[in-house]
């Protein structure tokens, strides 16, 4: 597999080449985008959304339940990964109390996780790139391990369900399918779309004041 294969892939190709040994394939990417903070570039939303669709027009091939269970491990395991990294190794890099790593920031991000973890968790797991730092953040921030434990699991049933679900329901009508590249871009647009209000939100207050 090249790095195309995996940023952009093309799963009914790799499900004619490598048949059932997908399911590693999707596994690996879903993993690695929620547990590495190195790779938040991977596809999430769109793949999972192309994954529903594809176990629909190849049911004889791919099932659905099994997809949904292996991918709920991949994302649970990831950001558990993700969090235990920033546990152990982000505190040590604020020991240096360096200008950009201040333990004042350290300890705010332990506060705010504290107050607001458990949402942002789940609200993460549907935004790019804030879903491969929320927790590595929150490990940093020593957020209590059973309580993301518990928004990480629910998160992950939320978003894992909810676009294998839809992708399963709509993937293969004939306008998303022949479009299905807009459809991916659509979805991360919207996906994304919480951020920008937020930060145009907030900057309208820090004007405003």
């Amino acid at each position: 597999m090249s790095i195309t294969d995996i940023l952009h892939p093309d799963l009914e190709g790799l499900l004619s080449q490598y048949g059932t040994y997908i399911y590693i394939i999707l596994f690996a990417i879903i993993f690695a985008e929620t547990g590495l903070v190195v790779a938040p570039f991977l596809p999430g939303d769109s793949l999972l959304f192309a994954t529903g669709a594809l176990a629909a027009a190849n049911p004889d091939q791919l099932s659905v339940t099994s997809l949904f269970g292996l991918l709920l491990v991949a994302a649970v395991l990831g950001d558990g990964v993700n969090y235990s990294i920033g546990k152990y190794i982000g505190p040590r890099a604020f020991e240096l109390n360096t200008r950009l790593l201040k333990r004042a920031y350290l300890q705010q991000a332990q506060d705010f996780y504290e107050k607001h973890g458990g949402k942002t968790i789940i609200i993460a797991r549907f935004v790019p790139f804030v879903r491969t730092f929320a927790p590595f953040v929150a490990g940093i921030g020593q957020m209590n391990y059973s309580r993301f434990l518990l928004f990480n699991f629910t998160g992950g049933v939320i978003w894992i369900g909810s676009f294998l679900a839809l992708g399963y329901a709509f993937g293969n009508i004939p306008f998303v399918k022949q479009n299905i590249t807009l459809v991916g871009v659509g979805i991360v647009v919207l996906s994304v779309m919480p951020i920008v209000f937020q930060f145009l939100r907030a900057r309208l207050k820090t004007k405003t004041s």
